[in-house]
């Protein structure tokens, strides 16, 4: 069974489901919208969306149950790991109607080969075709927020917001104590990079109870933060002056003298008590510094957020029973942020408040592999990205409910500021 939000859905069921939301971030863009010019953070939609049926299709049709390709020619074109990033704009993809055609032909020859068999194995590839679609999904609205499109239309302007908001300052008290870091064989599908659990010790520490918000990150703006040399590293000092940046990406000046930040392509205030958003590892880094504070590294975070003072690691920070709308942000639901004091129901045992929802996570750590790491057949997705990449947790707002859990492991260059991410700091020393 597959997670999905309140309920669990069978792998063809899933799989139909997954394939009706890419649709629909398909079907509301006019053509002109589907010519994007060469980004380093984004794809040609086309591509992105043929690519997720060439996924589909390989992984199950293909490696698991022997079936050739339906046109071979679609392999020089759509195999990420083959084609390059910057070589995907001089390609001759398939237009709307036969992009549109092979996201239908593939999934109805997947569903028919899923449903006259049934083993371990088909479970792996269908829970693995799923989650790709779905972590595609979410990178296409972030495409959508970086080029100021539209909303997708399945995310309402006005917006439904969730009760008990507002503020949720102060720090939680950590003990620290053993743990086991990361999935457990017994947790059902996972990803290379989380296998597999293995024990650590985590010495004490203290951590806030909530995201960084915007009335905070707003006092490092205006305090000159992003001009002040010696809150920078090297690396994010040359991020900011590659940019000229002085504030987040998508914010600008109001007329009153505030600040409002770019929702796709409306200009909407910065509400004091939602995290900031879309901010890099770089800028993490600075604003931790001004504040005298730190990133959490991973086995704090996941500490926080799964163990129980009486040592038990749950799934979810609130339990092990599934993510619903009164305990976390996730299935584009509220089609944004929300205020860090929302969802009380779905607060870890350390009083930590959205470990799963809103905002990706910013931790300190570098994205690497386990002890005893194996690449899995996909071994593309975790093995080329060890060491350049930094460790993102606990999903946003656009993951879908049934790919989250404590342990997964999000992967990002530090200065990517696309990715819809803030960040939760601790106490130094």
């Amino acid at each position: 069974m597959i997670l999905v939000g309140e309920s669990s859905l069978e792998p063809v069921e899933a799989l139909r489901e997954a394939r009706h939301r890419t649709m629909e971030l398909l079907a509301d863009l006019p053509d002109e919208l589907l010519r994007v010019p060469l980004a380093e953070c984004i794809n040609p939609p086309l591509w992105e969306f043929a690519h997720v049926a060439w996924f589909q299709e390989y992984w199950v049709l293909r490696r698991l149950f022997g079936e050739p390709p339906i046109d071979p020619s679609n392999d020089r074109l759509y195999d990420s790991a083959a084609v390059a990033h910057d070589a995907r704009w001089t390609l001759p993809l398939l237009d709307r109607r036969g992009t549109v055609d092979y996201l239908e032909r593939t999934l109805e020859r997947v569903v028919d080969a899923l449903r006259l068999r049934s083993s371990r194995a088909t479970a792996y590839f269908a829970a693995l075709a799923t989650f790709h679609e779905d972590m595609h999904a979410e990178a296409l609205i972030y495409a959508r927020q970086f080029l100021g499109y539209p909303a997708p239309s399945f995310v309402g302007f006005e917006r439904s917001v969730p009760a008990a908001g507002g503020a949720l300052p102060g720090d939680t008290e950590i003990p620290g104590g053993e743990m086991v870091l990361g999935a457990r064989p017994e947790d059902g599908f996972a990803f290379d990079n989380e296998k597999w659990g293995h024990p650590v010790s985590v010495d004490p520490f203290r951590i806030a109870r909530a995201p960084v918000t915007n009335a905070e990150y707003r006092r490092f703006v205006d305090d000159g933060g992003y001009l002040r040399r010696e809150l920078w590293s090297d690396e994010g000092w040359a991020w900011r002056l590659s940019r000229d940046a002085t504030h987040p990406t998508y914010w600008r000046r109001s007329d009153d003298g505030g600040w409002q930040r770019r929702y796709f392509d409306r200009w909407v205030p910065v509400r004091d008590d939602e995290p900031v958003v879309h901010v890099c590892w770089h800028e993490a880094q600075a604003y931790c510094r001004w504040a005298g504070r730190r990133l959490p590294t991973e086995r704090e975070w996941e500490f926080a957020a799964s163990v129980t003072p009486e040592g038990e690691k749950r799934r979810y920070p609130w339990g092990n029973d599934e993510p619903t709308e009164s305990r976390a942000n996730l299935d584009r639901v509220f089609g944004d942020v929300v205020d860090v004091g929302a969802f009380p129901e779905g607060e870890s045992p350390w009083g930590c408040r959205q470990m799963l929802g809103n905002v990706w996570e910013w931790t300190a750590d570098a994205f690497g592999p386990y002890p005893g790491y194996l690449t899995d057949p996909y071994a593309e997705y975790s093995k080329p990205w060890f060491g350049t990449h930094k460790v993102l947790r606990g999903g946003a707002w656009t993951t879908r409910a049934r790919m989250i859990r404590a342990t997964w492991r999000n992967f990002y260059l530090p200065h990517r500021t696309d990715v819809v991410a803030g960040f939760r700091t601790c106490a130094q020393g």
